[in-house]
């Protein structure tokens, strides 16, 4: 099981902006601070203000912003505004697809699985990712290397 890019892009975009505080940053910039292709970004944003994860505003000085605290988004609702459930196979959210379902052992290992998953995603706040992010940079720059 894998995450798509908008998962995890989904996640740069709004890690980008808790990183800037509460200010409208504007896409380009956002584009260029997380190596996100710029056409890519913008078709995440639909979907993450729809989702009212953030907000846009037009103009010369526009952009985007988060509309709440990062320590108010889980991240399990990013993952699971763009990506919809994070499941290792279509059984555990529909038994239906699979006439085995209720007597199928593996089954049992994918729900632990995908709770397992869940609880994760769950627990974890953007705050989380920005004071982890914070200290990474801190560590990469104080970081000395000898010959």
């Amino acid at each position: 099981m894998k995450l798509s890019t908008r998962g995890r892009y989904g996640v740069r975009i709004l890690l980008e902006l808790a990183l800037q505080g509460d200010r409208i940053i504007p896409i380009k910039v956002i584009a260029q601070n997380q190596g996100i292709p710029q056409l890519y970004l913008e078709h995440l944003v639909a979907p993450l203000i729809a989702g009212g994860l953030i907000k846009s505003s037009r103009g010369t000085k526009g952009g985007v912003r988060l509309v709440k605290p990062p320590q108010e988004i889980k991240l399990s609702q990013i993952i699971n505004l763009l990506e919809g459930s994070v499941t290792p196979v279509d059984c555990v959210d529909e038994p239906a697809v699979c006439p085995r379902s209720n007597i199928c052992a593996a089954r049992d290992v994918w729900l632990e699985m995908k709770k397992a998953i869940d609880d994760i995603l769950e627990s974890k706040t953007l705050q989380n990712l920005v004071e982890a992010q914070k200290a990474k940079t801190l560590h990469a720059t104080t970081t000395t290397y000898e010959i």
